[in-house]
């Protein structure tokens, strides 16, 4: 583990070359990886893990939609794919990747799984952080441990595909064993991660609840929706209006900053778009910040996580946001977008 310098502050960092898979196959070689859950994170990280040359197994119901996409994946039942209780049996690292709502539903078929010795592994700390609204607490004599990947499943294998990687956070809850350090960082770099960055359960779900809801997608959407909103009011066209808000941001200039920063973005554009960059992003920010504010309250004191449970948990949860996203589909915005995105050179070669 090394120490980095992250704006002038120091962490605790892993990195592929001091930790190489082959570091990480030897720690996990006794080890059976059962991951349970095969809907966002769960494919991304199964097939990286088997295709890296660990020994996984997954864990899903049967006669379900992602039973069939984990067979379509090549993972073979009675071999490789199995329900979720004869997985978890099986496993002695529980990868514990269904939805926030499913971990609770399964718990008590899970728990009786968790024998001595076993690691208990989450990408999520909600269930942990939350256990008096979720009921799930580990037991005591298990590791319990968390890779968080910074980004989606699916990602997750695009970039491992293309020979890059994803960072990911680590965290320990439970060292029972007194390996649950090697164990969580064998398995961060067998998922694919670029590096790992160390945090805690609890900084992770607040950062991660904080993040989604704010510039990763609730607030993107709401700043390209007013964006939008301003420009056809003022007599724009849809296309210029998409363009213009969605398309030049995430076609050209954020693929820029990912690379070089901000600070390279504003010293390489015109004159006239750094001025008005460089005078408007404070008045944005002084906007927003009270919003981002009561964000992070309402996640630290549990609010948001009852809001999620209670709905998310509802029979009707799945039809409803349906409802909300044909919402999204179906606004002038994203209809714009959708036919901006069939013109992309790519599309048409």
């Amino acid at each position: 583990m090394a120490k980095m310098i992250f704006g002038g502050v120091e962490e605790n960092v892993v990195t592929r070359e001091e930790f190489p898979l082959s570091k990480a196959l030897d720690v996990l070689k006794d080890e059976t990886i059962a991951v349970i859950g095969y809907g966002v994170q769960g494919p991304g990280q199964a097939m990286n893990l088997r295709d890296n040359g660990f020994n996984v197994i997954v864990g899903q119901r049967k006669n379900s939609k992602t039973w069939d996409k984990a067979v379509a994946d090549g993972w073979v039942p009675g071999e490789t794919l199995f329900d979720i209780e004869e997985a978890c049996q099986k496993g002695t690292i529980i990868q514990y990747l269904l939805s926030d709502a499913a971990q609770i539903a399964v718990w008590p078929t899970i728990k009786q799984y968790l024998t001595p010795g076993k690691t208990l592994y989450f990408s999520h700390g909600f269930a942990v952080t939350y256990s008096d609204r979720t009921g799930i607490v580990p037991p005591k004599d298990i590791d319990v441990i968390l890779v968080a990947p910074k980004g989606s499943g699916t990602s997750l294998r695009r970039l491992f595909l293309e020979g890059r990687g994803l960072n990911s956070s680590y965290a320990i809850y439970q060292d029972a064993t007194g390996k649950a350090f090697e164990k969580v960082v064998a398995l961060g770099i067998g998922v694919g991660s670029g590096y790992l960055f160390e945090t805690t359960f609890k900084k992770e779900v607040y950062s991660d609840l904080s993040g989604e809801r704010g510039t990763l997608m609730g607030a993107i959407q709401g700043i390209f929706a007013a964006q939008y909103q301003v420009l056809r009011e003022n007599g724009h066209t849809p296309s210029e209006a998409f363009n213009e808000t969605v398309e030049e941001l995430t076609q050209s200039l954020m693929p820029l900053v990912a690379e070089n920063g901000m600070d390279w973005m504003y010293a390489n554009c015109s004159t006239t778009a750094q001025r008005g960059a460089l005078d408007w992003w404070r008045p944005f920010k002084d906007a927003t910040l009270p919003v981002f504010q009561k964000l992070y309250a309402e996640v630290a004191c549990g609010n948001e996580t009852q809001r999620s449970i209670d709905t998310n948990s509802k029979d009707d949860y799945r039809e409803k946001l349906e409802a909300e996203l044909k919402e999204l589909r179906e606004s002038e915005m994203w209809q714009a977008g959708a036919t901006v995105r069939s013109l992309r050179p790519e599309r048409n070669k």
